[in-house]
């Protein structure tokens, strides 16, 4: 019976690594874009250590890592190069999750008390619900509250390395995986090629 199951899910298998690689893509596109519009700033702020990350040779990281997002992004969108963009864009993530989120550990969102066992900065969840308090107080008084909660609640970000970390272990699954039968450019050139995907 297990085995009749798995026979029929055999030709979908290839939608998992499309549906990451859909998810994902247009993700790394976007933060790619974004870096190469304001390349100068992102430079500043990946070299300034008193109000950035204080990391060597900023600029020629801040090209690399928009680069990296953006061609690795169109990868995975078209299925070309699956396991080989991955592994520049875990790099991206690792250094991301390192240098701009780990002192504000496991979560991005405070949103509750309740946190993981590996949360590290559980005082920061307590500060922040303190600053949402406090904001959404002064946009009681001094603005449109309604208006600005319309479509979602006021939130206070911990920038954690929750994102960071999720899309690291989607890219590993990638890397493993490959873009997926059918629905990639690597299977269509593996197959005409008589290449192992």
């Amino acid at each position: 019976m297990y085995r009749c199951f798995l026979q029929i899910l055999r030709p979908f298998d290839g939608l998992g690594p499309l549906a990451l690689r859909l998810f994902l893509g247009p993700i790394f596109i976007l933060a790619g874009l974004n870096k190469l519009g304001s390349i100068d700033d992102v430079a500043a702020w990946f070299g300034n250590p008193d109000w950035g990350l204080g990391l060597p040779a900023p600029v020629l990281l801040a090209w690399l890592a928009a680069l990296t997002e953006l061609l690795g992004g169109i990868a995975l969108v078209l299925g070309l190069g699956v396991r080989l963009a991955a592994i520049p864009l875990m790099v991206t993530m690792a250094v991301a999750a390192v240098t701009a989120h780990w002192q504000y550990g496991w979560h991005a969102l405070p949103e509750s008390t309740l946190t993981m066992p590996w949360e590290w900065r559980k005082d920061l969840i307590a500060e922040a619900g303190v600053r949402k308090e406090k904001a959404v107080e002064l946009l009681k008084a001094h603005g449109d509250y309604g208006w600005l909660t319309e479509a979602g609640n006021f939130t206070v970000l911990k920038n954690g390395i929750e994102f960071a970390a999720t899309y690291f272990v989607m890219l590993l699954a990638l890397l493993f995986s490959g873009g997926g039968r059918y629905v990639s450019l690597d299977y269509w050139i593996a197959r005409y090629r008589h290449l192992p995907e």
